[in-house]
This record gives C-alpha cells, sequence and structure tokens, in this order.
C-alpha cells in the first residue's frame, strides 16, 4: 500500500467517478483506475461498485475511506513536523545547564519557548567535564559551561558575562571600598577549590592574578560557598572570589565586594560546525535574556 493509492481512493469516493478523480489528480483515469484495482487486491475486497452510470462505495470502502482519510492526515501532520524540525521549531532540545544570576537559565528558555514554541527542552545537571563529554557523544545538544574558552572536537560560543565577586572579612581595610582590583589582594590568601572540581574558573583566577602581578598565598580550600564564608568571618583573614548563582549572600562578619576588571564568560558548547537551527534559536533567546529579570 503507497500513499499515493489512498489519495487516489479517497478522490474517487469524493469526486463519484474516475475521470473527476484524475483531473482533480491531474494525471490520467488509466493510471487512477489501475492504483485503486491494485488497493482492492491488496485488501481483498471491492471498494467501489462500478457501471456505466456511476461510481459507488461499497459497505467495506465505506469502512475503509474512514482509515484512508486518517491515515493520510496523519502523514500530512508528519510533513508538518518534519518541516518545523527542519526549522527548528519543533522537535527536542538536550541541553546542559548550569546555575545562572537570577534564574537567567530558566528565563533564556521561557524566550525560547516563544521563538519555538513545539521546541522541547530536556535539561540536565552534569559535572563540566561530563558535560563536555556527553556533547562529544551525542548524548546532549549544546552545554551551558563557565570559563571555558576552547574545548577540544567542540565549538564554543560565547553567549554572556557575568561579575565577579570578592569576599572578606568585613573588617579589613579593603572592606569598605566600592570594588576591588586583584592587585590589591596579593598578600591575602585565596581560598581556592581544586583545580579538579573545576579547571575552567580555577585557570580563570590564577591566570587573572598573574595577569595583575601577584602571587596570593594560598588558604584553605574552598568548599561551599557557606562555609567558605563562615571561615572567612571566622578565621584567619582571606578571601575567595565566586559568581552569584541568585541574589548575593550575606554573612555577618563578611564583606561582598564586586571585583573589577575580570568577570566569567558564559558559553555554549556545541558539536562542530555551523550551528543548526534548534541551536541557533537557542543562542538568539540566551542572548535576549538581560542579567536579572527587570
Amino acid at each position: 500500500m503507497e500513499l499515493r493509492q489512498l489519495e487516489y481512493f479517497v478522490a474517487v469516493a469524493e469526486e463519484g467517478g474516475f475521470g473527476r478523480a484524475a483531473q482533480r489528480l491531474s494525471i490520467v483515469q488509466s493510471a487512477v483506475s489501475q492504483q485503486i484495482a491494485r488497493l482492492e487486491r491488496e485488501f481483498g475486497v471491492r471498494l467501489f461498485d462500478r457501471s456505466t452510470r456511476h461510481v459507488r462505495l461499497t459497505g467495506p470502502g465505506e469502512r475503509l475511506l474512514l482509515e484512508a482519510r486518517a491515515v493520510l492526515a496523519a502523514a500530512h501532520r508528519m510533513r508538518g513536523a518534519a518541516i518545523e524540525i527542519v526549522a527548528g521549531t519543533d522537535g527536542v532540545l538536550r541541553l546542559g545547564t548550569v546555575h545562572a544570576p537570577g534564574d537567567r537559565v530558566y528565563r533564556a528558555l521561557n524566550e525560547l519557548a516563544s521563538i519555538a514554541p513545539r521546541l522541547r527542552v530536556r535539561p540536565r545537571r552534569l559535572p563540566p567535564a561530563e558535560r563536555l563529554a556527553a556533547v562529544r557523544s551525542g548524548e546532549l545538544d549544546a552545554v551551558l559551561v563557565r570559563a571555558l574558552r576552547g574545548a577540544p572536537a567542540l565549538e564554543v560560543l560565547e553567549v554572556w558575562d557575568d561579575p565577579l565577586y570578592v569576599a572578606l572579612p568585613a573588617a579589613h581595610p579593603l572592606a569598605a571600598r566600592p570594588e576591588l582590583r586583584l592587585d590589591q589582594l596579593g598578600r591575602i590568601p585565596l581560598r581556592l577549590a581544586d583545580r579538579t572540581a573545576n579547571p575552567a574558573f580555577h585557570d580563570l583566577i590564577t591566570e587573572s592574578c598573574r595577569a595583575a602581578g601577584i602571587a596570593p598565598p594560598a588558604g584553605p580550600p574552598f568548599t561551599t560557598l557557606q562555609q567558605t564564608l563562615a571561615e572567612i568571618a571566622s578565621g584567619t583573614p582571606s578571601w575567595t572570589v565566586f559568581y552569584a548563582v541568585s541574589t548575593l549572600p550575606r554573612m555577618p562578619g563578611v564583606a561582598i565586594v564586586p571585583l573589577a576588571e575580570v568577570s566569567v564568560a558564559t558559553a555554549l558548547a556545541v558539536p562542530p560546525g555551523p550551528p543548526g537551527p534548534v541551536v541557533r534559536h537557542l543562542l538568539e533567546a540566551l542572548r535576549r535574556t538581560p542579567v536579572d529579570a527587570s
């Protein structure tokens, strides 16, 4: 059975004859008759009663006409879906995500929904290294990453910059400044997580310190933000640097001061080559989304 045979069957039923159906389909009448005969042989039933005066549906023909219309409608929907998938307005996007200030990622996904309402997004949270491996393997279509300037076998497309903040004891003389530069912090122990936890961010901070001409002493390692802030508030003077994932934290004894001249880039890592329509829509949505909801 072919779709064209069902199209011919529906046309004959609706036009009431083979000749009129052939005119509607812009083909010769013999082609319509031949395909209807093949369909009847395949189904093992007569679809039409034929005479020199009329062509009428048989009982089985009436029943099968309903099914033929349903099949053709489904095929039409499938063609439409395929067109939308090619255009990037339908389908599934498997996306590796990150925390972002003010739920920026989720606001970007709302923006994407306005661009491509039928596109379904399946977000996943993975550690940075696993995120990149998932794109390389085809498990994910794209991933958001921070502070990554390049990755083997992937394209890295920057979408926005986020500010960085310094946390240091509130009693420290530098805490009263409206913003801080790295070259002002070179003598205070720096709390950084081990490089294996987030190589790209670790490298951003250490390279920025070198560029600023400082080599701060290593302080105790950064663990979680809350625990690290608590230790900064109560222990030997030290500092850390972080990007905000929602509102800035507040803790007695700790000052949070914007860091000047250094920011962290968020980028989209995708397979190499020109981005497809779905990725183009995602990039547009990400770039349209402001830093905060206001």
